[in-house]
């Protein structure tokens, strides 16, 4: 079986392999706001994605590619990209993170492993193929976006 990776598993692995040389050196906080930026621009695209399957015409390969992409930055630790000095700033543009962020790590921390819980089970629900079943848990993974949104995002 061939396997090929997507671009978003690729940028991951890249940077899962930099890690050790980013332990020596830190980031400067823009760094790390464009990395975060960048990572939730891939999880909304592809969470386009899975909602133009679920109500469109259906691509099961599509939507599981999506949902595992969505699952696979989830699990990423996007919480270490919200490090102290990342507070205000610009990386492709201001960062939207709220004050809450960085003064409610246990309730962001909580919000984020809501998050991937639920990209987890759209990842599981995908592979089955059931329309119904991969809509309604895109649903569930909308609501823990809105609810982090609510607590920790300022509206552009």
């Amino acid at each position: 079986m061939k396997t090929i990776l997507s671009v978003p598993a690729a940028m991951l692995l890249t940077l899962s392999a930099a890690a050790p040389a980013q332990a020596q050196q830190a980031p400067k906080p823009e760094q790390l706001i464009k990395w975060r930026q960048s990572a939730y621009q891939v999880i909304a695209w592809n969470t386009g994605r899975v909602k133009a399957n679920v109500d469109g015409s259906y691509n099961k390969e599509d939507a599981q590619r999506a949902a595992n992409t969505i699952a696979a930055v989830a699990n990423g630790g996007l919480p270490g990209l919200f490090a102290t000095g990342t507070e205000s700033g610009k990386g492709w543009h201001d960062t939207t993170a709220k004050p809450s962020v960085f003064s409610d790590a246990a309730g962001f921390g909580t919000a984020n492993a809501n998050f991937a819980k639920e990209a987890n089970e759209l990842a599981r629900v995908a592979q089955g193929g059931d329309v119904a079943a991969v809509k309604a848990q895109l649903a569930a993974l909308q609501k823990t976006c809105k609810a982090c949104h609510d607590d920790f995002r300022n509206s552009n």
